[in-house]
């Protein structure tokens, strides 16, 4: 279909055919519309049809003959051309605003080379970044208050060592790892399982706006898709396909972000986890990865030389961390027999011998000062960077 023809469907909007390229993209968009056109056979037409176009270029004679479901060939016959003009709206509305096809140079060609690559990828912020070196970071959506510190720490010093940080947008670790590579470079790529003209949860719209400001949100769905359970894990093998490898912070045994780990194995990419107490369930997914053959994190030195990156910045980010503020003896006390795992204030009575009055005095200044933290269920846990 040529650009008049086009045109003359959408004669309602005189701008549809407003730059070039949009006859050519209008195609790939009308067939990313077909209903029972997944990206295995997106790319199976595209390797025999060599372009979208030729699809609404043949009859209806041959369309009958592809082996397609009933309701892929009717569509093919009379697309919804409206849906197009959404998605060419929403390119227009704003100059970050991209539709890279995978024939674009600028696709990332790590992505391309999985199996079911998307076909088209929805960019707000920066394509460019989609070419930079990148590691997944994924996990809990109810991290504990240690696994949210260490998903923000590690993502702002290995954004700092030159690492575009890649995650899902979601609550909990990806949040903490999107801000933690802001914190850092600001090179921070969230690959969400909405159409991008849409915020999923609807509490990170502020945080999607700072990453579509000095980083890039994108999405292999067009304009107008909710958030659907089963978006999810076509947006994990995204994160995975897109990064040289992917870090696990916190993970339940059944935890959605081992599907992430799973798909970066099968893509031949490396899977990091990072251990935790075997007290708390969030470490229990971790540590079956490790016992898988994933390598065991315990500073970024552990992923950078792994993935053979030169760091780009001063180790003195991570080796010379503020000082922490002086303590009375109580409190030190307090700190120092709290150990590694989540204890109770009785227990914590029971190893001081203070009084439960003063123990609960002493936690609540030494959360105040950033120093411990309150978990579920009354229990305490040493923050993850005063350990």
């Amino acid at each position: 279909m040529d650009a008049t023809s086009i045109n003359q469907i959408s004669s309602s909007d005189p701008n549809f055919v407003k730059a070039p390229d949009e006859a050519s993209l209008a195609s790939w968009l009308a067939l990313l519309h077909c209903p029972g056109i997944g990206p295995r056979r997106f790319q199976t037409l595209l390797e025999y049809f060599q372009h979208p176009s030729v699809l609404f270029e043949i009859g209806p004679g041959e369309i009958n003959r592809l082996e397609l479901p009933k309701e892929s060939k009717e569509w093919l016959k009379q697309p919804n051309w409206s849906k197009v003009e959404a998605d060419l709206a929403w390119r227009r509305a704003a100059p970050d605003h991209h539709i890279i096809s995978i024939e674009d140079e600028r696709y990332p060609q790590r992505l391309r080379q999985i199996d079911s690559a998307p076909p088209l990828l929805f960019v707000n912020g920066r394509p460019e970044l989609l070419k930079t070196l990148q590691l997944g970071m994924v996990g809990s959506r109810n991290p504990s208050a240690g696994g949210k510190e260490n998903a923000f720490n590690f993502a702002q010093c290995l954004s700092q060592a030159g690492l575009t940080i890649t995650s899902g947008l979601a609550q909990g670790i990806d949040a903490a790892a999107h801000q933690g590579a802001l914190a850092g470079s600001g090179q921070t790529i969230a690959v969400t399982g909405t159409g991008l003209d849409r915020v999923y949860p609807a509490r990170h719209r502020e945080l999607a706006h700072e990453i579509a400001s000095s980083g890039a949100l994108i999405s292999e769905f067009a304009t107008g898709t909710p958030p659907l359970a089963a978006h999810f894990p076509r947006r994990n093998r995204i994160i995975s396909g897109l990064s040289l490898g992917t870090l696990v912070v916190e993970a339940a045994p059944k935890s959605g972000s081992l599907i992430t780990a799973r798909l970066a194995n099968e893509q031949g990419r490396e899977v990091f986890a990072i251990p935790g107490s075997i007290h708390n369930p969030l470490a229990r997914g971790c540590h079956n990865l490790i016992r898988q053959g994933a390598k065991l994190v315990e500073t970024i030195d552990d992923i950078v030389d792994e993935l053979g990156v030169a760091p780009n910045f001063d180790h003195a980010v991570q080796s010379n961390p503020a000082a922490p503020p002086e303590l009375d003896a109580e409190s030190s006390k307090l700190l120092s027999i709290m150990g590694h795992d989540p204890v109770s204030i009785d227990m914590l009575v029971e190893r001081s011998q203070l009084a439960a009055e003063d123990v609960t005095s002493i936690l609540l200044v030494l959360e105040l000062q950033g120093m411990v933290s309150c978990l579920a269920g009354g229990l305490y846990m040493k923050a993850a960077n005063h350990t």
